[in-house]
């Protein structure tokens, strides 16, 4: 888990062409989905009055993860990445418009957003696993842990400005326009996938078919602790940790009385966090397992500060430093985990990091979902945290003890 390179600098894989027209692209695109996702909770908040419908939104559309997200993995290791991400972008830019059209034309009910967030959902299937090995056909191994954090980045500064902007224009607008705006912003993501050169890039393996390919991968994880005890720790963290939707808009709606504005920029707050925190983390060389156990211990740590915190200006930091902490640990665990995983076998173990980071929240958001219904906000924060980090401490240890068991 530990490399000995150099430094890259902050900004090293911007130099890769391909890696920059993918960067600029998904940088638009991010900012739509940001979008999307402010402005999807809003619209099932403000037609069921309940966080629990919130929480069933986000249970189907990370979902499918639970029960295909293995198949996903498969076929990213089959077939060229940029082919799947032109289909599935064009997928997310289609259901965008679909929202688009149901919020203009009044007819959006609870039931078709349910099935609109599922249809979400089986996309990310190939989505995801596809998006995260492309990487490595777009840097060298000596670049893919900056253009991991630089992707995280990306990502969480459109978290920043995405949930602003759609506060605003919710408040103004209404979900409509943001759901319209998303569909638009797949153009970019398209156009940069057509303009890349695949002469540029990385020549790996193919998994060729095979019987018993899917076992393989789990296999070959289970038999690794560097691999196997990171990827246990993200079901915590990811059905515990990575629930801010509902607690923020039981916040935002019913403890501060903010409405969709307040609401957006609570996400922002947390996004800030999580740009620090992913530039410090495209600087790093190494990454050992003391600090990747360490960050989701302090993530889970930042949740109990910001469920006790007694008011909006207190909640704001404790907010920022829930970002940055959870990024910290969320992208040496994905950097870490592809670096030690062999080229023909990336596609399924990132899907399968994905089908438990991802499939963790679905079932995570119905518990906190619950407790956020029952007791609050402030106390699902507070549960959540305790559980990520008594959960960071147990698989550092058992991650430990095998180690050097296997060493022995």
């Amino acid at each position: 888990m530990v490399e000995s390179s150099g430094s890259p600098g902050t900004f090293a894989a911007l130099r890769v062409r391909n890696y920059r027209l993918y960067a600029t692209g998904m940088a638009i695109s991010n900012n739509g989905t940001w979008m999307q996702r402010i402005a999807l909770d809003w619209l099932v908040y403000s037609l069921t009055g309940s966080s629990f419908a919130v929480g069933v939104t986000t249970a189907l559309q990370f979902g499918p993860m639970l029960f295909l997200g293995l198949f996903g993995g498969l076929i990213a290791d089959r077939y060229p990445q940029r082919r799947l991400l032109l289909f599935t972008q064009s997928a997310f830019g289609l259901l965008a418009t679909v929202l688009a059209v149901l919020a203009f034309t009044h007819t959006a009910t609870v039931g078709v957003i349910y099935l609109v967030a599922f249809g979400l959902g089986l996309v990310t299937v190939v989505d995801n696993p596809a998006r995260q090995t492309f990487v490595g056909v777009m840097v060298p191994a000596r670049l893919m842990r900056n253009a991991v954090s630089l992707n995280s980045g990306n990502f969480q500064l459109a978290r920043l400005t995405g949930p602003a902007l759609a506060g605003v224009v919710v408040a103004t607008a209404g979900p409509a326009w943001a759901f319209a705006v998303n569909a638009v912003t797949f153009a970019a993501t398209l156009t940069a996938l057509t303009l890349m050169r695949s002469a540029e890039f990385e020549q790996l393996p193919r998994e060729p078919r095979g019987r018993g390919q899917l076992r393989a991968g789990l296999r070959y994880v289970a038999a690794r602790p560097a691999l196997l005890w990171p990827i246990v720790l993200l079901f915590f963290i990811g059905g515990f940790g990575f629930n801010f939707a509902i607690v923020l808009t039981a916040y935002a709606g019913e403890v501060f009385d903010g409405g969709p504005g307040l609401y957006g920029w609570l996400n922002s707050t947390l996004a800030a966090g999580s740009v620090v925190g992913a530039l410090l983390a495209a600087r790093r060389p190494t990454v050992s397992a003391r600090f990747l156990f360490g960050s989701a211990a302090a993530f889970g740590g930042t949740l109990v500060l910001a469920g006790l915190a007694p008011t909006l200006w207190l909640l704001i930091p404790a907010l920022a430093a829930c970002g940055l902490a959870g990024v910290g640990f969320n992208t040496s665990a994905n950097s870490s985990v592809q670096l030690a995983t062999d080229p023909t076998l990336r596609g399924r173990v990132m899907s399968l990091y994905f089908l438990v980071l991802m499939g963790s929240i679905p079932i995570g958001s119905l518990i906190v979902g619950g407790i956020t219904e029952r007791w609050g906000p402030s106390v699902a924060l507070v549960i959540s945290g305790a559980i990520c980090v008594v959960a960071a401490g147990s698989c550092a240890r058992l991650a430990g003890r095998e180690t050097h068991a296997s060493d022995a």
